[in-house]
Parts: C-alpha cells; structure tokens; sequence
C-alpha cells in the first residue's frame, strides 16, 4: 500500500445516533482489518499507564444520503481497480443490522446485490486523491 493513504468514512445522515456510531465503529474495524498498520502504536502516559493509540490517519466521518452512498459505491468499485489498484472498500448494507453472526453474513451476502440494497456507511481506505475524487464534495456528518 501507497504510504500517501486517506481514509474517510461515509454514513448516511438518516440513520440514529447509535446505528451512525455502531456503522461507523464497524467499517473502521474493517478498514483496520485491510491495513493493520493503520492502528496506533503502543504509548504509556507519564504515570505508567499503557494503551494502544488510535489511528495513525485522520478518519473524516462524511455525511451522504441513500442516493449519494450508492453513487459512491458504484464510483468506489469501478475506480478501484484501474485508477487506485490499492484502494479498498468497506460496505455496511442496511440489511447486515439485522444479522448478529459473521457467519450468517457471510452465507447471505451473495443473495444480495448491493447496487439494490440500502446501505448505512461506507468506508475508503487508499490513495490520498482516489478518495478525494470520490469524497470531495460531501460535508462532515453532524
């Protein structure tokens, strides 16, 4: 992977405030999962207190309407391979909300065409100007 990297987080405004947070927390995990070195490094605080830091890059939540989050996605995919071969995409179709196991998920995923799904979120993780391209014009989620 590019060291040029930019993530952005995009959630459908509509959703509530616990669904945006949950979406949001789901694709970050899985845009960590595609870049591990994303994560923060081990740090101890002056009185000896140790964790682990947060992201090494800004992560912008954005706000995008049903619409908009599927015109992303189409975009995200067909850019993905050819402009940015190192770009990657999280989805968190509106369905998923309702499947508590991983594997379930997994099993019905192919049913689905996400191109006809509601989405909640979607995550970028790439190239500094592919996700620019693709995220530009939409404002921070409030």
């Amino acid at each position: 992977m590019t060291t040029d990297l930019r993530i952005a987080v995009i959630l459908n405004p509509a959703l509530p405030a616990g669904f945006a947070a949950n979406t949001a927390a789901t694709i970050g995990i899985g845009l960590a999962a595609l870049q591990p070195d994303l994560a923060g490094s081990r740090l101890t605080d002056r009185a000896g207190l140790a964790i682990h830091g947060s992201s090494r890059l800004p992560v912008p939540v954005l706000a995008a309407g049903q619409e908009a989050l599927q015109a992303l996605l189409a975009r995200a995919a067909a850019t993905c391979g050819e402009q940015a071969p190192e770009g990657r995409v999280v989805a968190f179709p509106s369905f998923a909300r309702a499947l508590h196991d991983h594997l379930e998920y997994e099993a019905t995923f192919g049913t689905h065409s996400l191109a006809e799904e509601e989405l909640d979120g979607i995550g970028l993780l790439g190239p500094a100007k592919w996700v620019r391209s693709l995220t530009g014009a939409l404002k921070l989620l409030r």
